[in-house]
């Protein structure tokens, strides 16, 4: 042996069966992984980044003549059993994955279709209304209502089912934020009207007026209040006393309406024929002089004591209008934290891969043209 290549011998000599010093041999020991690799090489079970007592394990394709290449497997029961968690847990995740993002998409795409389909509808009734409009103000018209309703449900979907599709964590953040801002809204709207319910009732009240006011001018608004006052047996908002407020009821008002209400307000059986002027001159009498002839109840307490009395109903609706953004408020924080995961868990591979390849290329020029290679 030449002087050169004695001085570079280690002292025990080890030829492996691939015609080659073995690496630790040549090396000595080799420094110990770092605590974020061991943690991961542990949790997802690659046997290429485990650590053993004196550093590094050895090429397993050296050590057994394996031609250079390293076995797959983990050496050892216990290193199999971590490859199969790994596994379980890696198929768990990729399951959890498809299914969050596959009901998100369900999700957002019905809704986007629901808006759609208001919004033509409004589209539409808005359109019929200008033909037989004869007010300019958009007071109580269903029409504007299901065009607003319409696009706000038709751009948050849409903004759902692009996020679910694109995995793009700002529109899913943008998503989950507007549906827990209108749910927000919903929630403080209802306590806030049921703490100051008679200030509540003022403002119903006061609008409905405003409605009587321009009765036959705004023809949504009258057929609105024809079919409450028929439905719930009902008469004004307050009471049959608002119907004072119209031009063409007030007492001083020339014509065949003054003093009078509307036929919706009159007290009839299905058998009769509908008498038009069956509210004439009853709005000056008093309320026990009219009983059998009108309804004195106003139309905003006939509403609220259905309510109470169909609470279960009114529950049921209220439970499908605010159950529905929070399942798409929770499905949306699910999804985020899974592709966060994700995104996590790709950017620790490269970083590991990076990692294996800098030690790999510095354990080679260390070694010289006796490095077995890995796969």
């Amino acid at each position: 042996m030449s002087p050169l290549n004695s001085a570079f011998a280690p002292s025990s000599e080890t030829q492996s069966p691939c015609g080659c010093h073995s690496s630790l041999a040549l090396l000595g020991p080799r420094p110990p992984l770092s605590d974020r690799s061991r943690a991961a090489a542990t949790q997802w079970g690659w046997p290429r980044l485990r650590d053993s007592a004196a550093g590094w394990e050895p090429l397993a394709g050296c050590a057994a003549g394996g031609g250079g290449r390293r076995s797959r497997k983990p050496a050892g029961p216990g290193s199999r059993m971590a490859a199969g968690d790994s596994e379980n847990i890696r198929y768990c995740a990729r399951f959890s994955y498809l299914c969050l993002k596959f009901t998100l998409i369900t999700y957002s795409t019905l809704f986007w279709l629901i808006g759609a389909l208001v919004l033509a509808i409004g589209i539409y009734a808005e359109v019929e209304r200008q033909k037989y409009k004869t007010l300019e103000s958009a007071f109580l018209a269903p029409a504007i209502i299901l065009i607003l309703l319409g696009i706000v449900m038709f751009l948050v979907s849409f903004v759902g089912v692009l996020a679910s599709l694109r995995d793009n964590i700002c529109l899913l953040q943008a998503f989950m934020y507007i549906l827990g801002i209108c749910l927000f809204i919903e929630l403080v709207g209802g306590v806030v009207a049921l703490i100051f319910r008679n200030q509540t009732i003022d403002f119903l009240n006061d609008n409905i007026r405003r409605g009587i006011k321009n009765y036959y001018d705004d023809l949504d608004f009258k057929n609105i209040m024809d079919f409450v006052q028929k439905q719930f047996k009902c008469c004004g908002g307050e009471d049959f006393k608002d119907w004072s407020t119209n031009p063409y009821h007030e007492c001083s008002a020339p014509g065949p309406l003054a003093c009078g209400v509307p036929y919706t307000c009159c007290i009839r059986n299905k058998t009769d024929i509908i008498n038009t002027m069956c509210g004439y001159k009853t709005i000056d009498r008093e309320r026990l002089s009219v009983l059998d002839i009108i309804y004195i109840r106003g139309c905003t307490n006939a509403v609220l004591i259905w309510f109470l009395d169909n609470y279960t109903i009114m529950a049921g609706v209220m439970l499908g209008i605010l159950l529905p953004q929070f399942l798409g408020v929770l499905l949306s924080l699910l999804y985020i934290t899974r592709v966060e995961d994700i995104i996590a868990e790709y950017k620790l591979d490269e970083s590991l891969l990076q990692e294996t390849q800098q030690k790999s290329e510095t354990e080679f020029a260390s070694a010289g043209c006796c490095m077995c290679y890995p796969e």
